[in-house]
Formats: structure tokens, C-alpha cells, sequence
């Protein structure tokens, strides 16, 4: 099933991945937030010289959507990226989207052209860190 405002993030993801800063890797990717108000905030990646200081696409948006918006409430999450295989988000995105995604929260995985696979959050990361996932000896 598709998120009825799907095709607009497709199309805010891949105007962010055009925007994407990736002088090192020239892997470009885009990222857009489905918000549960209804609202889609685009993130691209920002590499940085000494690649611990890069930012992926996905916590870009997240971290947009809520310095600017205030809001931490995701409907769905879109990745885009030119591959010939869908390109997920990195181990360190999904533990930041484990703070703002449910289990059943869609990932749509897609190129500059189609969507390549449909996905959740749980799916991708079944067993987050998470509060009151740790409990100190």
C-alpha cells in the first residue's frame, strides 16, 4: 500500500539528492519525511573532508523536520538514491529513525525514476536501541 502523498516525497527526495553535497564519495542521496501532519521535509547528504562530519539524507530530514517544524511524528520515509539495487539507510540512520518511527512506519526505496522496493522501519531494524531498551547493571 502506498502513502497518498507518496509521489510528492518521491519528487522532494529527488530535488534534494540533486542539491546533495558529495565532493568525496559522489554518492548522492535525497531523503524526504512524511510527517503525520501531513507535511514532507526534504534532507539531502553533506559530506564533510573528514567523513566522520558527513550527514546522510535521512538524519538531515529528520533533524529538519524538527529544528524547523518542532515535529517528530513520521508517517514514512523516502530514500533516493542512483543505484542499480535500492539503496537502504545506513546502520546510523536507522538507529535515529528508531526515535521517531514505529515498527510498521514505511520506507520507500527509491531511484530517479521508480520506486525499487517498499519496506518498513521494522523490517530494516527489528530490534532498536531504544529507552528502556538498556537497563544499567
Amino acid at each position: 500500500m502506498t502513502h497518498p502523498l507518496e509521489n510528492e516525497a518521491l519528487e522532494v527526495a529527488r530535488d534534494a539528492r540533486r542539491r546533495a553535497y558529495a565532493p568525496y564519495s559522489k554518492f548522492r542521496v535525497g531523503a524526504a519525511v512524511i510527517l503525520k501532519s501531513g507535511r514532507i521535509v526534504a534532507g539531502c547528504n553533506v559530506e564533510n573532508a573528514s567523513y566522520g562530519g558527513t550527514v546522510c539524507a535521512e538524519r538531515t530530514a529528520l533533524w529538519t523536520a524538527v529544528a524547523t517544524h518542532g515535529e517528530r511524528d513520521v508517517d514514512a520515509i523516502i530514500v533516493v538514491a542512483e543505484s542499480d539495487e535500492p539503496v537502504a539507510p545506513c546502520a546510523l540512520c536507522l538507529q535515529v529513525m528508531a526515535e521517531f518511527c514505529g515498527p510498521s512506519t514505511p520506507v520507500v526505496l527509491a531511484d530517479m525514476t521508480a520506486v525499487q522496493e517498499r519496506t518498513t522501519f521494522g523490517a530494516l531494524l527489528p530490534r532498536p536501541f531504544g529507552p528502556g531498551s538498556f537497563t544499567p547493571p
